[in-house]
């Protein structure tokens, strides 16, 4: 197996290498896969070349095969279109000290009126816009990053008591887990640039809706339709071809199964958690796509 160049850790970061902490996601996100690892255990490799996600989000899949040693020596490339998260994981992985002293600064209270000051700033700052993402995220309304058409943030308050803004000691794992990640803002399609045989892609897009009420796409300001789930299709042919090994997760929608139809397809169960109404946060099946 090819050894990977050493490189310099970061800011901060050479310090934690010992910390027994195992990172985990740092932010919630909207169909984050945490709840689904246990089920994901079947299908997971360990036999691959490179590690590829180019709908990185949450990362929770990424930070499991890490903990888990799945991508020891391994080179590992992050994709995602929303500009802002990957501005995130690239300052917690290059300057996670001040970005926890940022988080830490008084000017972060749990409260509406700072909330909504704080989501209506446009910081120049890549430190001050980390900051700002994870305050919102940790203290806005069910943990739900959303955008409007303008890309402005417009999840309102949650009112919870007692948010964990800066949870110091993760940041840190999580800063030891991406120092040797290429973090990549573009669109999915940009792994084929980098995707050869016997590499390993989880992709995790938006779902398509299983009714007319249930579309939830706003992570960036250009929502995801049915005919980027037909372009996200064709990239999975072409990786096929490569001899790429792919993984992907996906509403249980007839659409879906169709585009995936020469495909190996499992489900998995999962509880529905962006729902207004809490009694309709029950458990659903979604598909797990796979060419192995």
């Amino acid at each position: 197996m090819k050894k990977r160049k050493t490189l310099l850790l970061k800011e901060g970061a050479r310090q934690y290498l010992g910390a027994a902490k195992k990172a985990e996601p740092f932010l919630k996100w909207a169909g984050g896969k945490s709840q689904l690892l246990s089920q994901f255990q079947k299908y997971l490799l360990n036999d691959f070349n490179k590690y590829i996600e180019p709908f990185l989000g949450g990362g929770a899949l990424f930070f499991h095969l890490y903990s888990t040693g799945r991508l020891e020596n391994k080179d590992i490339i992050l994709i995602d279109s929303n500009k802002e998260l990957i501005n995130c994981y690239k300052i917690i992985r290059d300057n996670v000290e001040s970005l926890i002293n940022t988080l830490m600064n008084n000017k972060f209270m749990n409260d509406e009126i700072t909330f909504y000051k704080i989501r209506g700033e446009e910081p120049v700052n890549s430190i001050e816009k980390a900051a700002r993402m994870i305050y919102l995220n940790k203290t806005c309304f069910n943990g739900l990053y959303r955008v409007n058409q303008k890309g402005k943030f417009n999840a309102p308050f949650g009112k919870y008591a007692n948010p964990l803004i800066c949870d110091s000691e993760n940041l840190k794992a999580v800063s030891v887990a991406l120092q040797h990640v290429n973090l990549i803002n573009a669109d999915f399609e940009e792994c084929l640039k980098y995707a050869k045989k016997n590499d390993f892609l989880y992709f995790d897009p938006p779902y398509h809706p299983i009714s007319k009420t249930a579309n939830f796409t706003g992570y960036t300001a250009n929502s995801f339709k049915e005919k980027d789930q037909q372009r996200l299709s064709r990239v999975l042919e072409e990786l096929n071809k490569k001899k790429c090994k792919v993984m992907l997760s996906n509403s249980a929608n007839p659409i879906i199964e169709k585009l995936y139809k020469t495909f190996n397809i499992a489900y998995v169960k999962a509880r529905r958690a962006i729902n207004c109404n809490g009694l309709k946060r029950g458990k659903i099946n979604e598909l797990v796509v796979c060419n192995y």
